[in-house]
């Protein structure tokens, strides 16, 4: 039986990941911190299949404790597989949090390439689209051949998974083993409070404004399976964009607030409004201690137009309006279980 090394399983890809490598038949190994809370990926496991099964599939899992900044514990942990996922990452968008992403997500990989090289154990590694270069065309659409030039502008977030990435590609040139996916916006079955799925908590609370920004979405469903075909065909020593479509964030809010049944955003933003909105989002996070709602980048962001090419990976993707429909099952089932229906 082969058995899959995951880290990050308790996160949106990797929870999906963990549950696709079960139903293969893989023995999953998968790290966590020792505070994590996991009973959120057995919650996400009856998202996708009855209680039984999802109560079965989550019993197979080997959890164990190790830190990604801990050499000997992600070695440790390892042995065993035949084969590691590395899904792990701290995803901000606020400049407080930079050196813990450059600590986490370029040494955290960094540890993982050099286990798997010592061990010579595969490894997939999940990027991102925000660590890809801009397409030389105006409007163009970006492609795994656009490389990063620069950091002058980009998030921090950004420049962590960017030298993530090169991190990976110097295990490749030590001899790994490695394929890299770069997904885009990642929706999918999770916990509504973190990350991406934030789109759906804030439309079903109510939006009045959309800006113009474009960007790609995928899956979650389709970023795994993916993940699993390329290791299964050893598409080693190459990176492959994920990404279902691109949508614009009136388009996306739009898709969501019909699925919700609530109202749709109907004022345009202007890029004013929102270098005010992130100012005072800074001013009450250091009055209150909480995460600004909004920041410097995600107000820029709000307002570039990216648009992705998959064409490489030749995948039938989910069509994004079912994935948002998906989406909005998920939270009508969580509100009927929260009611006793």
């Amino acid at each position: 039986m082969s058995a899959a090394f995951v880290t990050g399983a308790t996160g949106l890809v990797g929870t999906r990941l963990v549950y696709d490598l079960l139903r293969k038949g893989y023995r999953v190994k998968a790290l966590k911190r020792p505070q994590s809370n996991i009973s959120q990926v057995r919650q996400t496991f009856a998202f996708y299949t009855d209680t039984k099964e999802a109560n079965l599939l989550f019993q197979n899992i080997e959890w164990v404790d190790g830190e990604l900044l801990d050499f000997e514990s992600i070695s440790e942990a390892i042995d065993g597989c035949t084969q590691a996922y590395h899904a792990a990452a701290v995803v901000s968008f606020s400049r407080a949090d930079r050196d813990e992403m450059m600590h986490i997500n370029v040494g955290g990989t960094a540890n993982i390439v050099n286990v798997c090289i010592e061990k010579k154990i595969p490894l997939c590694h999940v990027s991102s689209i925000a660590a890809l270069g801009r397409s030389s065309e105006p409007d163009g659409v970006i492609t795994e051949n656009d490389h990063w030039q620069t950091d002058r502008g980009r998030s921090a977030y950004s420049c962590s998974k960017y030298k993530a990435e090169m991190e990976v590609w110097r295990g490749i040139a030590e001899g790994l083993q490695a394929v890299i996916v770069n997904p885009a916006v990642i929706l999918g079955a999770g916990d509504w409070t973190k990350g991406s799925l934030k789109f759906f908590s804030q439309t079903h609370k109510g939006l009045r404004f959309h800006t113009p920004g474009v960007t790609g979405y995928v899956d979650v469903r389709d970023v795994s399976r993916c993940m699993i075909q390329l290791m299964e065909e050893q598409r080693f020593r190459e990176r492959f964009i994920l990404s279902a479509g691109n949508l614009s964030y009136r388009d996306l809010f739009t898709q969501i607030s019909n699925c919700l049944g609530v109202k749709p955003p109907d004022i345009a933003a202007k890029p004013w409004m929102l270098n005010i909105a992130w100012r005072i989002a800074m001013i009450m996070s250091a009055i209150t201690g909480k995460k600004p709602f909004m920041t410097k980048e995600t107000a820029k962001s709000a307002f570039q137009q990216l648009r992705y090419s998959s064409e490489k990976i030749q995948y039938n993707f989910i069509p994004l309006n079912k994935c948002i429909e998906d989406c909005a099952i998920q939270k009508v089932r969580t509100s009927a279980n929260l009611c006793g229906l």
